[in-house]
């Protein structure tokens, strides 16, 4: 996966913003370590039946905090 800096973000935020939107995927660094991924949205758009918005309630029901690993498997069926 490509890397791209944090600076160069700011500075070309749109070249970067129509490299993901072409599908590319990115991982964001700040001061050479990485810190975020970019990439772009499966699909035309977001329904309610995406599983980003059903976190909340899947908190609620296990009653207790949601890890990154456990949100990741259940927004990206990992």
């Amino acid at each position: 996966m490509k890397k791209v800096s944090m600076l160069e973000f700011r500075r070309n935020a749109k070249a970067v913003i129509r490299k993901v939107w072409r599908g590319q995927r990115l991982i964001v660094t700040y001061r050479g370590k990485p810190v975020m991924r970019l990439e772009p949205i499966q699909g035309k758009s977001l329904g309610p039946d995406d599983p980003f918005y059903k976190l909340a309630h899947l908190a609620k029901a296990d009653r207790r905090p949601l890890t990154n690993e456990k949100i990741d498997q259940i927004v990206y069926r990992r």
